[in-house]
């Protein structure tokens, strides 16, 4: 296994608080349905989103590329049993993925008041 590239985000959580009261649209032009969803068992708490807002970028500079040739859509985050993120990739990342021989992303989220910020790697096989 190696590492393809390391990624980091951080985001002022009123940014995002600011985007989605200004822009009816924000969250579907973002995020998938099942992201939706989980913010919505959330309480559509500005932290969240703003914590998987940065970490959909943090996989983007992971993988090398930022968000070009394929859409923030593309990239899904969402939580395993214990809450843990979990990444998910589709159409054109997804063949990306294929093309670089990736095995896995991992990625780690946290915030405090003002800022959420995530980390991603991504893992190829050897």
């Amino acid at each position: 296994m190696n590492i393809l590239d390391i990624g980091t985000d951080i985001i002022e959580i009123e940014r995002i608080k600011k985007a989605i009261e200004r822009n009816s649209r924000f969250l579907d032009k973002i995020f998938t349905e099942k992201e939706i969803e989980y913010f919505a068992s959330k309480g559509f708490k500005p932290e969240s989103i703003a914590g998987n807002f940065a970490a959909k970028e943090a996989v983007s500079k992971s993988i090398g590329m930022g968000i070009r040739e394929y859409s923030f859509k593309d990239i899904e985050i969402l939580r395993d049993k214990l809450g843990k993120p979990i990444v998910k990739t589709y159409n054109n990342l997804e063949q990306i993925c294929i093309d670089y021989n990736v095995l896995e992303i991992k990625v780690s989220i946290s915030h405090c008041k003002e800022y959420a910020v995530a980390n991603a790697i991504t893992l190829t096989k050897e």
